[in-house]
């Protein structure tokens, strides 16, 4: 029996890991069908941005209630999988707590640090339950933003729902492993009380030796294939940023956020026109295209930011467009694009790794010409964001292609376009006459 149980794990082992790495693999795949960038500069800033903005959560703490709650969260997560090493290795070896003879009193005291860090998890997962379902935080709600409708909204209950069950099924099989070591029982060694798991216990005591067994080992299999079925549904869900949000953190642009970076395609235009060398490969028609139509114009850093996002509307929050009714609001931004890229992503696989067009474009189908539009370029979603991705590249490639492409803006931006052609100014009077308002 104990063999039987060694194979099953390994073959659900080898089975989810497949499919995480499948998924991941069809990720990058459409991440790299962007444009290529180089964001290899200033390595040193870039370890430091990940040190502070992906592991100490700098900028989570600009909410200090929110902040802290998240941290338990993540500092939790990170650590108690170094509990899921043991159980991994247990369920490999036909094992039981395998580093106790290793660690010594070490083990106990670890043991009860993750109990801790379990519990600031599951009280973290209930204070953002009722964030969202009683206090009804205004940014988290789907009445008042369109992009959270269906999945989205339903994606986040049911992962604080999963956390929740998770550190439950960890408790139960800690309060019943507790018992059965006081009863002596083979195999369960003496390793320590447990500081939450034993008030679990009470409840569990009155259960005879063999109905604990089960008890104790249905938990263990519930604990370990529920977190390894939770790293597959990550995949699919907005909690991908617990892994992407460290790259995007590393490539994070060094640069002002008030910066507009020049257009490759008008740069080549420009160095044509004053007979200055371009590049060998800057002539080829997607690399003149003006602005971006869809994913595949976008750089591969607008793509895994998209993949970052975790949907917080702290960018929709400080928008002012989004303040003042307009349509644009910078998560569906990304939203968008993410839903773009997994689209794209799934015509990889129907025509096995190849891209063939499917008569779809991020502009307009799924992003609009009033949400472009609405856009200040004020920056405040690039600050207020916690990974300090930026919606704004995203928009200005679409209203770039928009205007330049399609020719397609209002009368009153198309004379100011005319007068800054022809007076180098936006008002329609002569270049000599800049200066006559200091005469007066």
């Amino acid at each position: 029996m104990h063999i039987f149980l060694q194979v099953l794990f390994i073959l659900v082992l080898v089975g989810l890991g497949y499919l995480v790495t499948q998924r991941f693999k069809l990720i990058l795949a459409s991440i790299r069908l962007s444009k290529p960038m180089e964001l290899n500069d200033h390595p040193s800033e870039r370890w430091k941005r990940v040190i502070l903005l992906a592991f100490g959560q700098k900028k989570m703490f600009h909410k200090p209630l929110v902040g802290i709650f998240h941290f338990l969260i993540y500092i939790g997560f990170v650590l108690i999988n170094v509990e899921i090493l043991e159980i991994v290795i247990d369920g490999i070896l036909g094992t039981h707590r395998v580093f106790a003879p290793f660690l010594g009193d070490l083990y106990p005291f670890l043991l009860n640090f993750f109990e801790l860090l379990s519990l600031g998890v599951f009280l973290a997962c209930i204070v953002f339950f009722l964030r969202r379902g009683v206090i009804h935080v205004q940014r988290l709600q789907s009445d008042s933003h369109r992009e959270l409708k269906g999945f989205p909204i339903q994606d986040a209950y049911t992962i604080l729902a999963i956390e929740c069950i998770l550190m439950l099924a960890l408790w139960t099989m800690n309060a019943s492993d507790a018992i059965l070591q006081e009863r002596q029982v083979a195999h369960f060694e003496t390793v320590g009380s447990f500081l939450v798991s034993q008030h679990v216990m009470p409840f569990l005591t009155h259960l005879s030796t063999p109905v604990l067994l089960i008890l104790e080992r249905v938990a263990w299999w519930f604990h370990i294939i529920g977190i390894l079925g939770f790293a597959l549904y990550v995949t699919y869900s907005k909690h991908l940023h617990i892994f992407f949000a460290f790259p995007a953190a590393y490539f994070s642009s060094l640069e002002p956020s008030s910066k507009m970076g020049n257009m490759p395609s008008v740069t080549h235009e420009v160095k044509l026109m004053l007979g200055q060398p371009v590049e060998a490969n800057a002539t080829t028609p997607e690399q003149l295209r003006f602005g971006a139509k869809d994913v595949m114009d976008l750089t591969w850093k607008n793509a895994l930011d998209a993949y970052s996002c975790t949907e917080c509307g702290r960018c929709t929050e400080q928008c002012p467009a989004n303040q003042t009714g307009r349509a644009l609001s910078p998560r569906k931004i990304m939203m968008d694009t993410r839903d773009r890229l997994e689209e794209v992503g799934q015509g990889l696989v129907k025509n096995k790794g190849q891209w063939q067009e499917d008569g779809k474009s991020l502009l307009g189908d799924y992003i609009s010409a009033e949400e472009l539009r609405a856009c200040t370029t004020c920056q405040a979603c690039v600050e207020a964001c916690p990974m300090e991705l930026s919606p704004l590249n995203i928009i200005l490639a679409l209203r770039r292609y928009q205007i330049m492409e399609q020719s397609d803006a209002p009368a009153a931006w198309n004379s100011m376009f005319s007068n800054i052609e022809t007076n180098q100014a936006p008002w329609k009077f002569n270049p000599s006459d800049r200066l006559n308002w200091a005469k007066s």
